[in-house]
């Protein structure tokens, strides 16, 4: 089949695609529009990807702009969200590697009106403690993040993309470059070290407060 039929059959079950093709034909709109549909959507992944917020905007951002510079070769080969995540898991696991090969200490700033997981509460400074399920679910938060980081790169990835993207086996795979049964033995250590880390957290019987590995039903399990 020649690629300019590929492309349009692929258009057609994808609307995403269709954009990105109106991209490709310098459609500045489309582009906004597409920047509008899944900004959200990266800074969250780059978020749990890399731990950091401005650097999960930054990473984003430069997302987009390598989706802009190489408009022009666009070839849809896949669903465009795929496509979107592949080039995002590899700015990621990149930023995560320079990291490593440059270790920076975080400076504590001292401010007080700084939001996220990481924030304090017990400043001495508080007019009015915060609500004690307000407290927990952010102590929970850090505990999760900090799970999430003991994970090995792969399987980080590997759980974001399906607990956060709702990716099945093949959708992760294809944005890996791995085999659906690579990506299922990824997601079954992950989550086996996802519950080592949360026991004290889990609910014995299964049934979990907070499960960030969550589960991934794959329709080829049922065959």
């Amino acid at each position: 089949m020649a690629t300019g039929e590929t492309s349009a059959l692929m258009a057609l079950r994808d609307p995403d695609i269709r954009l990105m093709l109106r991209v490709r034909a310098d459609d500045r709109e489309a582009f906004a529009e597409l920047v509008g549909r899944y900004q959200h959507r990266l800074v969250g992944v780059m978020h749990h990807l890399v731990g950091r917020r401005d650097e999960a905007e930054d990473l984003a951002q430069e997302v987009f702009l390598r989706v802009f510079r190489t408009r022009h070769s666009y070839s849809p080969r896949a669903k465009f969200a795929t496509w979107l995540f592949t080039i995002a898991n590899n700015l990621g696991l990149n930023a995560l590697r320079d990291r490593k090969r440059r270790p920076t200490v975080p400076l504590d700033t001292g401010d007080a009106s700084a939001s996220g997981p990481w924030q304090a509460h017990d400043r001495g400074d508080n007019r009015e403690s915060p609500p004690p399920h307000k407290v927990q679910q952010d102590e929970l938060a850090v505990v999760v993040r900090r799970a999430l980081d003991g994970l090995g790169e792969r399987q980080r990835v590997a759980v974001v993309l399906n607990k956060f993207e709702d990716m099945n086996y093949a959708e992760i795979a294809e944005v890996m470059g791995l085999t659906a049964k690579a990506v299922k033995s990824l997601l079954s250590r992950a989550r086996a070290n996802l519950r080592e880390s949360l026991r004290e957290y889990i609910d014995p019987d299964g049934l979990s407060p907070v499960d960030p590995a969550g589960t991934c039903d794959d329709p080829a399990d049922e065959e």
